[in-house]
C-alpha cells in the first residue's frame, strides 16, 4: 500500500488578510501551528517552490526535491489583492465557474488536471511521500480521490499547517484520523 501526506503549508499574513498570495513568509502563528503537524517519517518529500511551503518543510524538517506541479494555484493578475478589492462579478466567476480565467491565471479545473497527473506520477512511482504544498492543491487532489467535479473544490476547507492522508492500492483512498 503506497502513502502520500499532503501537507498545507502554515499560516501567512495573505491567508489571514483574505488577499491573494505573492510569495510571502510565514508568520509566528504559522510557524506555532506547525508544532501539531506530524507527516509520514521515512517517505520521500517533494514541496511547491513558493517560499511559504520550503518554509514550512524546514520548520517540519523535511528536506525534499522542488516540484513546480505543487505549486498554488494561479491567480494572475490578483496576486497580492484583497478579495474585497476584486470585482464582485468577477469574484462570483472564480469561486462559482471552474472554468473562469478571467484574472489571467489558472482555472480550478487546470489545477485539478495538474493535481491529477501528479498523483497519477506518484502511483506509478510507488514511493510514500510526503507532499509540501498549498490548501488549494490538496482541495484538487482530494477532488480527483473523489472523483468529485470540479465544482465541489469551494466545499473542502483545509487548514494551513493540516496534514492530509492518501492510499493507494489501485484506488486512491483517503485515510481519516
Amino acid at each position: 500500500m503506497l502513502r502520500v501526506d499532503l501537507v498545507g503549508h502554515g499560516l501567512t499574513e495573505a491567508v489571514r488578510k483574505a488577499r491573494f498570495p505573492v510569495d510571502e513568509s510565514l508568520d509566528e502563528a504559522g510557524l506555532a501551528a506547525l508544532r501539531r503537524c506530524t507527516p509520514l517519517d521515512g517517505a520521500q518529500v517533494r514541496t511547491g517552490p513558493e517560499r511559504r511551503v520550503r518554509e514550512t518543510a524546514e520548520a517540519l524538517g523535511l528536506a525534499g526535491e522542488r516540484d513546480d506541479r505543487l505549486r498554488d494555484m494561479d491567480a494572475g493578475s490578483w496576486r497580492g489583492t484583497e478579495m474585497s478589492r476584486v470585482p464582485q462579478d468577477q469574484l462570483f466567476a472564480w469561486l462559482t465557474d471552474p472554468e473562469f480565467r478571467g484574472h489571467g491565471g489558472e482555472s480550478v479545473t487546470d489545477l485539478v488536471e495538474r493535481a491529477r497527473f501528479w498523483l497519477a506520477e506518484i502511483a506509478s512511482a510507488g514511493a510514500d511521500t510526503v507532499a509540501v504544498t498549498h490548501p488549494s492543491v490538496i482541495r484538487a487532489a482530494l477532488l480527483v480521490v473523489f472523483d468529485a467535479p470540479p465544482k465541489s473544490f469551494w466545499r473542502i476547507d483545509v487548514q494551513p499547517a493540516s496534514v492530509v492522508r492518501l492510499h493507494h492500492r489501485g484506488n486512491w483512498t483517503l485515510r481519516l484520523g
